[in-house]
């Protein structure tokens, strides 16, 4: 009876312990800059691309196509940050790029864009520190462009700082059509043996996985390609799309905006990407899994593949790409700007799929962490949704993607007061709104409504992709109830809406009505402005001020408004200010006024460096100077 009974406990120990567990996972992310939504050629829905994509369509088909995929946002900067932050480009008031500058009210412009940060804060909970608090050693590889560099947000490694070339442009290349890579020792852009110039981005991702691989690692591989500026230093790439698309590469008159994929410099570029794409899956299907013998790490590793925006369509006057069917590109929140190709591969995960499921790459933060059984840190908030039961169930199945209070997700939004754009979007559904805040000052935003597609069972067929049958007028009820449920959403997540501007040449509703300063006092840290008003009441102060180690980075703090006053108490470490007082019109009054002007091209980069292109905020003269005694000005 002894013996029966041991023999029994035996066998339920044995059914209880799996004979081999696969141990944690490796997430390799690759996010592309600016790659369109029909640059892939398995993307392919009208006209083909010209560009030859063999190892995008290959990772396509390893795992599953998204069509409706989205990026948080419609430029870098916000994209990215939300990506590794998990946080809402609206909620983490990081919108645009070359944020962290006072607003700036430029006569000939009726509105003004609020102040925005100018990259994540320091310490961010980013999916990288949250990996690497649970055994994952962590590696970026390229561009960053979010403010504290990678080494400051939770990464072992980077090839950030030691990449000059990091775009495979040297200083002094300032001809497309000369210096195009050899194949001899020594050069810096040496010819594979296919013909493909060395990357230098490439390079340190495959250095950081090989270095890694006995532990479960997290590769961060955020590519220059396929962003300005346009060229490639393959001269046999380039001969080919010439000929392919019929055009003379030194005549950039052959390829207008508009006119379809039509650049052989960017069609190039493209195939140089899919070539290190295909680089960095092939290390991974040929190398051993020290962690998981008999295996390659290929095996036991999640590959996610994504843009940061839609595709850019022109720069200088020269088209690039073309987005079409879809409208518009990179910097609009139409379907052109944020509608981005989205792979998906790994254990588990069924190879050649497609699914019509709207997803997101806020949702790339949760969906890991439920990858390497991570939980996610204690108070820390997750804008995006865990997609892994879609990715491993019925991957036509929308109900699988629950938001943060365990309903089907069902809608996204998209906020961008920037550029002479000043939209705000939702898409709920089928549907998707756009609200116009650049209208008149005393009228209410215009509306857009289409309706994209038409979804039954799982599958949605196309109606209006193009975003060119403005529903509005036909159907008010809807328009009216999305706008309310977008503006539910945005005062949830504390959006800044951009503001009307007084000192405006333009006639505008209400602008005699703003306020004026009429003068201030300093002591020590707190600033105390005077001010009239003109027939509006003053809703809102805040103060826009910077710090002496900010990296030239300003800031924004809410302060108080009572009976003509408004009080600003900044942190200590504050050396200079402006104020800035909102009516209950929404015009914004900067003070002292040399603010806006001065602030444009001032020069200066946020702490991290940008791209080459996007300039952060500098110290400004004009300011209010901080500390000292109290002091007054009128």
């Amino acid at each position: 009876m002894i013996k029966r009974t041991l023999t029994l406990l035996g066998l339920s120990l044995a059914l209880a312990i799996p004979a081999h567990a696969a141990p944690p996972p490796n997430i390799v992310l690759m996010l592309i800059d600016d790659l369109g939504w029909q640059d892939v050629k398995c993307y392919d829905i009208d006209a083909p691309s010209p560009a030859d994509t063999p190892n995008m369509d290959a990772l396509a088909k390893r795992g599953i196509l998204f069509r409706h995929a989205y990026s948080p946002a419609p430029s870098c900067t916000p994209s990215r940050c939300a990506i590794m932050s998990g946080n809402h480009p609206v909620r983490a008031q990081t919108t645009c790029v070359a944020g962290g500058k006072p607003p700036e009210a430029q006569p000939n412009k009726k509105m003004i864009t609020p102040w925005f940060r100018g990259g994540m804060p320091a310490n961010e909970q980013t999916m990288a520190r949250t990996l690497r608090e649970n055994g994952y050693k962590t590696g970026h590889a390229g561009k960053w462009h979010m403010g504290a560099g990678p080494l400051d947000q939770g990464f072992d490694f980077t090839t950030y700082e030691d990449a000059p070339n990091r775009r495979g442009v040297t200083k002094g290349r300032k001809n497309r059509l000369q210096d195009f890579a050899t194949d001899q020792p020594g050069d810096p852009y040496q010819l594979d043996a296919e013909g493909f110039p060395t990357d230098s981005v490439t390079v340190g991702a495959l250095k950081f996985m090989e270095t890694n691989k006995d532990n479960p690692f997290f590769l961060y591989y955020a590519t220059w390609l396929v962003h300005t500026p346009i060229h490639c230093r393959s001269k046999a790439l380039v001969d080919k799309y010439a000929q392919r698309l019929g055009v003379n590469p030194a005549n950039p008159k052959q390829w207008p905006v508009g006119k379809g994929q039509k650049n052989p410099f960017y069609c190039a570029m493209v195939e140089m990407l899919d070539h290190y794409v295909g680089q960095l899956v092939t290390f991974l299907e040929t190398t051993d899994d020290p962690r998981n013998p008999g295996h390659k790490l290929i095996d036991n590793t999640y590959i996610f593949f994504t843009s940061d925006n839609g595709g850019v369509e022109r720069s200088k006057g020269e088209g690039i790409s073309d987005n079409a069917p879809l409208d518009e590109g990179k910097t609009s929140p139409r379907e052109g700007g944020v509608r981005v190709p989205f792979l998906v591969a790994g254990p588990g995960i069924p190879a050649g799929k497609e699914s019509d499921v709207m997803v997101n790459g806020l949702d790339f933060y949760p969906t890991i962490l439920s990858m390497a059984g991570v939980k996610k840190p204690e108070g820390k908030n997750l804008d995006g949704a865990d997609l892994l039961p879609l990715l491993t169930g019925a991957v036509e199945d929308s109900s699988l993607v629950l938001d943060q209070h365990g309903k089907p997700r069902t809608e996204m939004v998209w906020h961008y007061p920037h550029f002479g754009r000043n939209q705000s979007t939702i898409r709920a559904g089928d549907f998707k709104l756009i609200r116009n805040y650049e209208t008149d000052s005393g009228k209410p935003p215009e509306l857009e409504l289409y309706r994209l597609v038409d979804t039954k069972d799982g599958k949605s067929a196309r109606v209006d992709i193009e975003e060119a049958k403005n529903l509005a007028a036909e159907q008010p009820e809807k328009a009216a109830e999305l706008n309310a449920r977008l503006t539910e959403i945005l005062t949830e997540m504390k959006a800044s809406l951009p503001y009307w501007n007084p000192n405006c040449i333009l006639p505008l509703t209400n602008k005699e009505k703003a306020p004026t300063v009429t003068g201030h006092s300093v002591d020590g840290q707190t600033v105390t402005a005077t001010f009239q008003e003109n027939g509006a009441r003053v809703v809102r102060a805040d103060a826009i001020y910077t710090t002496k180690n900010s990296g030239g980075e300003w800031f924004r703090m809410i302060g108080e408004v009572d009976n003509g006053t408004a009080k600003l108490a900044l942190p200590p470490e504050a050396t200079q200010a402006f104020i800035n007082l909102i009516d209950e019109n929404n015009f914004m009054v900067s003070y002292p006024q040399s603010a806006a002007a001065e602030s444009k091209g001032s020069g200066g980069k946020a702490k991290g460096g940008g791209d080459g292109e996007d300039e952060g905020g500098a110290a400004l003269g004009g300011a209010i100077p901080l500390g000292g005694a109290a002091k007054k000005s009128s």
